[in-house]
C-alpha cells in the first residue's frame, strides 16, 4: 500500500501539527496528513475502550470488550449502573494509555441484542461516557461507535463530548445484518455533521462490514465499495473479517490500498502473531487479543497488551 508521501502528502512532523484549524476542509493536505500521523482505529465494546499505537505511519489499536453487566440501562442484560460503568470505562482507558496507544474509541458493544438505531437512552449514557474518558485521556484521539448504525447518534455525541472521529457502518451500499437490513447514510450522515458544525469530526466507515451477508452486492467488489466510501465524503475505510476476531484479507488490504487515497484501517483479527500482515494499513483496530484467552467479552490482559506494544515499539523503528 503506498505511504502518505507516495500519495502526495507529507506528514507533520509531531502527532498534533496541522491541527486546530476548524474552518479547514476535511480534506485539506495538512489535516489529513496530521490525522494520518495519528491515525487510530479503535473499539470499545459495552462499553470498552479500544487504543491504537503508532508504527510506521501505521496505528495499531486494541479494542477492550468488558464484562458482562456493562450493558447500558434499558438492555436485555444490564445490572450496573452507570457510574460503575463510567468508572469501569475510565480503568480500561488507563490500562491503554499506560501502554502507549495512539488513542481510544468507545463502543457499546455489550447492548445485545442490538436494533437499527437506538434509543434516547443509549445516546444520553454513551455521552456522558465518553466525555468522561476524554477527560482521562484528554492528549489521545477519542473515537464512537453506537451499535446498531447509530451513526447521526455517533456524530452528536462525539461533538457533545469533544471527541475527534466515529466509526460508522452502513455508509455505502445495502446489506443484511444480524439486527436487520441496513441501507446506505453517507448523504444523511453528512449533511447532518454539517448542520450542527462537526465538519472536524472524522467518519471511518466500514466497508463489506462483517457479522452480515453482502449478497446484494455480490457484483460490487471490496475496493469498489471502498472507491465509492471514498467519493461519498468517507474520511477513511474499515476492512474486517467475517466476524469478530476473525483476520482481514491481506489480499483485500492491499486491493483497497491501491484504489484509494483515503486511509485504509483493519478493523477485527488482528494478533501479535499476523501483525506484520497488517502494516500497509494506516491503523489496525485491536479487540479480542487484548482480552484474556483472546475472548472479545472477556476482561483486559494488561501482558497481552504490553507484549503487543512492545512488539509494535520494535516495528516503528
Amino acid at each position: 500500500m503506498l505511504s502518505g508521501k507516495e500519495k502526495g502528502r507529507s506528514l507533520p512532523s509531531s502527532p498534533g501539527a496541522g491541527r486546530g484549524r476548524g474552518s479547514a476542509s476535511l480534506y485539506d493536505d495538512e489535516v489529513f496528513a496530521a490525522f494520518r500521523a495519528i491515525t487510530i482505529s479503535h473499539h470499545w465494546d459495552g462499553p470498552c475502550e479500544s487504543a491504537a499505537s503508532f508504527i510506521r505511519r501505521t496505528g495499531f489499536g486494541p479494542s477492550l470488550h468488558r464484562h458482562d453487566g456493562g450493558e447500558i440501562r434499558g438492555t436485555p442484560r444490564n445490572t450496573l449502573p452507570l457510574p460503575q460503568i463510567i468508572e469501569e470505562a475510565c480503568q480500561e482507558a488507563e490500562i491503554y494509555k499506560a501502554a502507549g496507544v495512539d488513542g481510544l474509541i468507545v463502543e457499546n458493544m455489550h447492548d445485545r441484542p442490538y436494533t437499527v438505531g437506538v434509543g434516547a437512552e443509549i445516546t444520553a449514557a454513551m455521552a456522558v461516557i465518553c466525555a468522561t474518558v476524554k477527560q482521562t485521556c484528554p492528549r489521545l484521539p477519542v473515537g464512537v461507535q453506537i451499535l446498531s448504525a447509530a451513526n447521526q447518534d455517533a456524530i452528536a455525541v462525539a461533538l457533545a463530548a469533544g471527541l475527534d472521529f466515529i466509526r460508522a457502518e452502513g455508509f455505502v451500499f445495502s446489506h443484511v445484518a444480524d439486527e436487520g437490513i441496513l441501507n446506505a447514510c453517507a448523504g444523511k450522515l453528512l449533511r447532518y455533521r454539517k448542520q450542527i458544525g462537526a465538519e472536524h469530526i472524522q467518519v471511518f466507515a466500514d466497508v463489506k462490514k462483517k457479522h452480515s451477508s453482502h449478497a446484494l452486492t455480490a457484483d460490487v467488489s471490496v475496493a469498489e465499495t471502498a472507491k465509492a466510501a471514498e467519493f461519498f465524503l468517507a474520511d477513511g475505510v474499515i476492512l474486517t473479517g467475517a466476524a469478530t476476531g476473525l483476520e482481514a484479507d491481506p489480499k483485500e488490504l492491499e486491493e483497497v490500498g491501491c484504489a484509494v487515497k483515503i486511509p485504509v484501517l483493519v478493523g477485527s483479527g488482528v494478533t501479535l502473531e499476523n501483525l506484520k500482515n497488517y502494516l500497509g494499513a494506516n491503523a489496525l483496530i485491536v479487540g479480542s487479543y487484548f482480552k484474556k484467552e483472546s475472548y472479545w467479552a472477556n476482561n483486559i490482559d494488561p501482558d497481552r497488551v504490553k507484549r503487543f506494544m512492545d512488539y509494535a515499539a520494535e516495528l516503528r523503528v
